[in-house]
């Protein structure tokens, strides 16, 4: 994506927010990587403004990856979390960034399949210890079908050969 897309995804993604709880506050974003610009997210009144300026009068400061900067924005990221896996950077005013934090998307989402994942796996060890069982009783009969298989191999190839010359025999008649 290019800087103005950036710009532009960000601005309709949070400015439907409604960012009462953040109170007012105003946080540059320095975007790296494609995209590499910056911009700044204004909360006034509860209102969340996206606009693609430097604000150097900024509270706090975060710098990020701008695929980063997209899943926080969808709520695929969860801002807290990246900040302390270190995907992002937050200079000035941590207690700021955090408000702000509150109010993005949240990445709730990944947590629930989670949980449903472990009942999953329960059921996939389930059905391997199943077939281990059964596998046992039919090891005990293949030997027997190899021996018949290799009769029956034996059998069929004769008479295959012996077929057609006599079909050659009978044409010659």
């Amino acid at each position: 994506m290019t800087y103005e897309e950036i710009v532009e995804y960000v601005q309709k993604k949070l400015t439907k927010i409604d960012a009462a709880k953040a109170g007012d506050l105003a946080v540059q974003v320095d975007v790296t990587g494609d995209g590499e610009g910056a911009f700044y997210i204004a909360v006034k009144d509860g209102k969340i403004a996206v606009e693609p300026y430097e604000y150097y009068d900024h509270d706090a400061k975060i710098v990020a990856d701008s695929s980063d900067i997209i899943a926080m924005a969808d709520g695929k990221l969860d801002a807290g979390q990246a900040f302390n896996e270190g995907k992002i950077r937050v200079e000035g005013n941590v207690e700021k960034f955090l408000a702000l934090k509150e109010v993005l998307p949240k990445a709730a989402k990944k947590a629930a399949p989670a949980k449903k994942a472990a009942p999953a796996k329960k059921a996939e060890t389930a059905k391997k210890a199943e077939p281990a069982k059964k596998a046992a009783p039919a090891k005990k009969a293949e030997p027997a079908k190899k021996e018949e298989a290799k009769k029956e191999a034996e059998k069929p190839a004769e008479p295959a050969k012996k077929a057609p010359a006599k079909k050659a025999a009978a044409k010659k008649k």
